[in-house]
């Protein structure tokens, strides 16, 4: 399947190809086994200039330069949005924004895309479209981020509010966190911020007990049944791993017979489906945390909304200026030419003209074609499909 063939949500701009791509593989349509499947495929497309790719707990996006990908590219999963030039413009700053995380303004989105885009600067050149698209998108969430206020929430924040939903008010409250990379620092520190007693466990012990340091916490040691047994006041358990959660047969039915809340930030999910399963309602995965009601005002949804479409446009106006240089630069060739030869001409039919006064024709015919092209090259410059580039070069003869 080529990038030509792929299904859109928007509609194809003309016959024109379009300049970038997205394909938006999200956790409110695309679960959490296929989404890691969908990764899985683009990784082996390794990190060439025509693409950029965008994992997170609850996105996996590719972006695209159609005009210096090689290959195809799979097909996207069920539920995946295919987009096109101003719609993934649009979507990838609205990201980078905090428009569309599971907690509307979060930071740590921005962060991943930063270091997703630094890496691949690094590591080699990008096309000049995708590297201008994801510059513009962090200048954008740099300018937004600004206009938060309160303290930042994160996913850590929702998983709490879940808990919370089930074993009543945190202050005070035992909470386990099954690991210790930057989601789950981020719920060691939320729990902490909310006055609960803090559990750490992970596969590297040492980590686990310079995080529970941090918090004046405590830690369990990891994959080892019976680990809860001296600590039955356990009221909530965050797992935010990769791999899978080891928990033996009598630590399960703990957690099950005393309807400890579970939330899974991991994607793939870190608790085993029998276990989730067990654990019913109290069982909650990183899919169901797609959406956070607790938002920015609206003032401030207007204005994050503004930015977006200002800098989307921006961006497209970048693109389309930049596909019109070749036939700008063709009719100013083709003036320039004729222009020439009609000066030419005259001085051949008048010899006895001197040099100020062919001096003061080349001047009058410079200033007289300068102004019958201005206002050709300047639609051409701000025209949003490929009509008039058309139309100018057959009008032209270019």
């Amino acid at each position: 399947m080529t990038l030509l063939d792929l299904p859109r949500s928007t509609s194809a701009i003309g016959s024109r190809r379009a300049a970038v791509v997205a394909i938006v593989a999200h956790a409110r349509s695309v679960p959490s086994l296929r989404r890691e499947a969908f990764a899985a495929e683009l990784a082996a497309f390794g990190e060439g200039p025509g693409h950029v790719i965008v994992h997170t707990c609850h996105r996996v996006e590719i972006y695209v330069a159609p005009a210096t990908f090689p290959g195809e590219l799979p097909s996207p999963p069920p539920g995946a949005l295919v987009l096109d030039d101003v719609d993934a413009a649009q979507h990838l700053i609205s990201v980078a924004c905090g428009l569309d995380s599971a907690v509307i303004g979060e930071a740590q989105i921005l962060h991943q895309i930063r270091e997703t885009i630094a890496d691949r600067q690094a590591d080699r050149a990008l096309d000049p479209v995708l590297d201008r698209l994801f510059q513009a998108a962090l200048h954008a969430g740099r300018t937004a981020h600004a206009w938060f206020t309160g303290s930042p929430r994160s996913l850590a924040d929702v998983a709490l509010d879940r808990i919370a939903e089930r074993a009543g008010p945190l202050e005070g409250r035992r909470i386990l966190v099954v690991g210790v990379g930057r989601m789950g620092r981020l719920a060691t520190f939320a729990s902490m911020r909310r006055g609960c007693a803090v559990v750490v466990a992970n596969r590297g012990a040492e980590r686990a007990a310079q995080l529970a340091h941090e918090v004046g916490g405590t830690t369990l040691p990891f994959g080892v049944d019976d680990a809860l047994a001296g600590a039955d006041d356990v009221d909530g358990v965050i797992v935010a791993i990769g791999g899978d959660w080891l928990v033996g047969p009598r630590d399960a039915a703990r957690l099950v017979e005393r309807g400890v809340p579970v939330v899974d930030l991991s994607s793939p999910p870190a608790v085993a489906m029998p276990l989730q399963d067990a654990l019913g309602p109290g069982f909650v995965s990183v899919d169901e945390l797609a959406d956070d009601d607790h938002g920015p005002g609206e003032r401030v949804r207007r204005r994050l909304e503004s930015l977006v479409s200002r800098t989307g446009r921006d961006y497209c106006h970048w693109i389309r200026t930049r596909d019109a240089v070749p036939a700008i630069q063709a009719v100013v060739e083709s003036a320039e030419s004729h222009r020439r030869a009609e000066v030419e001409w005259l001085r051949r039919r008048l010899p006895s003209l001197s040099d100020e006064d062919l001096g003061l024709v080349d001047q009058m015919s410079h200033r007289l074609v300068a102004a019958l092209i201005h206002a050709p090259l300047v639609a051409l410059n701000e025209d949003p499909s490929p009509d008039l580039e058309r139309a100018a070069r057959e009008l032209f003869g270019v």
